[in-house]
């Protein structure tokens, strides 16, 4: 039986987080640039976002583009604007067709200008999609968000506008750019690797962690419902007992 067959659809994670890895190992293990495995993993893409929309998933976010990858070799920064932008123009049919709203997190402004222009056009034609939020992190670092987050907080206090009394989970919430998303249920990394790799640090405080070995540009669908079939056959407790769940 296929995995997806085996998928309770009224127990799907709310958000779904995955950490794509492996572009680069996949290239060279085939003896290509590692600009051909980004290349690549744009098709994993596609697949997992339909995959999402498929069985009923409502938030998918996908690690795109670290603060880090910056310092990245400057070809390989230039081959993953470029796909960003040339992937934002081809998938506008696929998200209209699926109901996909497009969303994105980051420091966005250090993004080149024809991708932010291509991104802020898609994030405005799917505005009115309801049936999944698809949300891409560019140039994103989850410390810088909560350096970010906590520079607005404490502007508001020395401006009196917020109490640091006032100050609790839902207040941080508010001022981090995940603002209208669920905390993470699932998180998923390619590639063997077992990190987190600053991505959305606050917002998998009780998420399941999913590790596979797979690269990024062979997985497929049928690996996200095995995913999570795994996260649906595990207890989570969120610092109760067993015994308080049953």
């Amino acid at each position: 039986m296929a995995f997806k067959e085996k998928i309770n659809t009224k127990k799907l994670p709310r958000h779904i987080a995955v950490i794509m890895d492996g572009n680069g190992r996949w290239a060279k293990q085939k003896g290509f640039l590692r600009a051909v495995g980004h290349e690549e993993g744009t098709t994993a893409v596609r697949d997992v976002v339909e995959g999402c929309a498929e069985i009923g998933v409502e938030n998918l976010s996908l690690y795109a583009f670290s603060t880090e990858n910056w310092n990245r070799p400057k070809l390989e920064v230039d081959t993953l604007m470029r796909l960003l932008v040339s992937s934002l123009r081809k998938e506008i049919k696929t998200l209209q067709d699926n109901n996909i709203r497009l969303n994105a997190i980051g420091n966005l402004e250090t993004l080149p200008k024809k991708a932010r222009k291509e991104l802020k056009e898609v994030i405005e034609k799917t505005a009115s999609n309801k049936r999944m939020v698809l949300t891409l992190a560019l140039s994103y670092g989850s410390r810088e968000e909560l350096t970010h987050c906590v520079k607005s907080i404490s502007d508001k206090v020395k401006n009196k506008e917020l109490s640091i009394d006032a100050i609790d989970e839902s207040v941080i919430n508010e001022h981090l750019y995940t603002r209208n998303l669920p905390d993470v249920d699932l998180l998923i990394r390619t590639s063997g690797e077992q990190r987190i790799s600053n991505f959305l640090l606050w917002q998998i405080a009780y998420a399941e962690l999913y590790f596979t070995s797979i690269l990024w540009p062979d997985f497929r669908k049928e690996n996200l419902f095995e995913a999570i079939y795994n996260y649906q056959n595990r207890e989570r407790r969120f610092g109760k007992t067993s015994e308080q769940l049953g």
